[in-house]
Parts: C-alpha cells; structure tokens; sequence
C-alpha cells in the first residue's frame, strides 16, 4: 500500500486485503493468463525466466490495460457515471486478444458481482447496473473497490498484487518452482507494482492499448494444448 494508506480507514484497508486475497472466490487461481503456454513452448524454464516473463506481462499488457481501466472506472462508479462504466467494459470485452483470455475476464466478473450481492457495500442499483454490462473483472473490481474510502491508487495496488500472487501461483505449479523461489518472484514483482499503477494511472483513454502479440499467440496456443492445468 502507498503512504496514504496509513490514514486510510481499517475498514477500507481491510476491504482491499480482502479484494486481493487469492481466497476470493473469484477463480483466480484458475488461471495462467498464458504462462502455462509460455513453460511449453517459449521457454519460461526456471526462476530467472519466470520472473521476467511475469514483470514484462505486468508492465507491458497489465498496467497498460486492465490497470489503466481500473483506474477511470473507480471514479466514475463513484460518480455514478454508467455510460462511461460502459465504454470501459466495452473496451475490456472488445481487446481480449482469444476466447480464453474473454471467457476469463467475464467468468470472474460474474463471480464477483455474485460475491458483491451477498455482503454489504455496493448499493442495490449499482449491482443491477453492473449486472446489466455482463461485467469484466476490471470492471467489476473497480465498482467493490470504489465503495471504500481508499484512493485509486491504493485500489489498483492492490489489484495488482493480487494478480502478482495469483501468476506466482500459476508459476509454481507450471514451471514447476518451489515456495521459496515463489516468495522471490512475489519480492520483485511487488516493487515494481507503484511504477505499474503509476503508469496506468496516467495513461489517457487513446494511450490504453492490449497490443502483446505473443501472448496472444500463446493463448490461442494454449487452448488445445495437450495436459493442461489451467483455464487460460
């Protein structure tokens, strides 16, 4: 968390960890997000690649997309501006590069929403709202994360460690690593997370781009790859 969150309310704080514990029931574990394809075909084989594969995912596609979404739907589900919460889903539907990279952004939009209607938070019209979209996670986290009294900042900081914990799992299990080499990846992708949110955040709506060739590639790859662990 930046420095603001030492004057952030505990309830507020513990939403985040909450929104970006790998306990959600959102099916991030399920996913890979390519990983798995890159340990069989492009040569992700140990620590080292792992982690630079994961920190070129988290600046290169992450921080520019779905970061930078997050970034503008946080305030305007505070504001209440739906036709703007629109268009970021839209563009979160329409710059998924396979069927697997969409049909993971709309399962765990779904399950988040369904998550939002069972606990107090988000009013009753903004999970209409929301549900009317069929939601992408971006999305969908931005509505849960903006009913805390946290800044944007500190929302996509969390959303972005929460990612980070979910592909250091993924990589343990494909690649495959052990624990402690796990806590290293987790280690270096953490400190590069504030220059990833500060990125995003700056980012205007024509400078927001899902333009990664060779996860795209990967990922189309991935869905008939032979033994598979993961959905995407």
């Amino acid at each position: 968390m930046s420095a603001s969150a030492e004057s952030l309310p505990a309830a507020s704080l513990l939403q985040l960890i909450w929104l970006a514990s790998p306990a959600l029931p959102v099916g991030g574990f399920s996913y890979s997000e390519g990983l798995e394809a890159a340990v069989d075909r492009a040569g992700v084989a140990n620590e080292s690649t792992a982690a630079d594969w994961l920190s070129d995912q988290m600046h290169l596609t992450l921080a520019r997309g779905e970061l930078a979404v997050i970034a503008q739907a946080i305030p305007a589900w505070r504001e209440n501006a739906l036709p703007r919460i629109a268009q970021l889903n839209d563009w979160m539907l329409q710059t998924r590069e396979t069927s697997e990279l969409r049909a993971q952004a709309e399962q765990m939009g779904r399950s988040l929403l369904e998550w939002l209607r069972n606990h107090d938070g988000a009013s009753a019209a903004h999970v209409a709202a929301c549900a009317r979209l069929q939601p992408t996670y971006p999305v969908a986290f931005a509505l849960a994360a903006s009913q805390t009294a946290a800044s944007a900042r500190d929302c996509l900081l969390a959303y972005a460690f929460g990612w980070a914990e979910n592909m250091m799992q993924a990589a343990l299990k494909s690649v495959p690593l052990g624990q402690s080499a796990g806590q290293r990846i987790l280690a270096r992708l953490a400190a590069e997370i504030p220059a990833a949110v500060d990125e995003a955040m700056a980012l205007e709506d024509h400078e927001r781009q899902a333009f990664s060739p060779m996860l795209a590639i990967l990922s189309s790859q991935h869905e008939t790859q032979y033994s598979r662990l993961f959905r995407s």
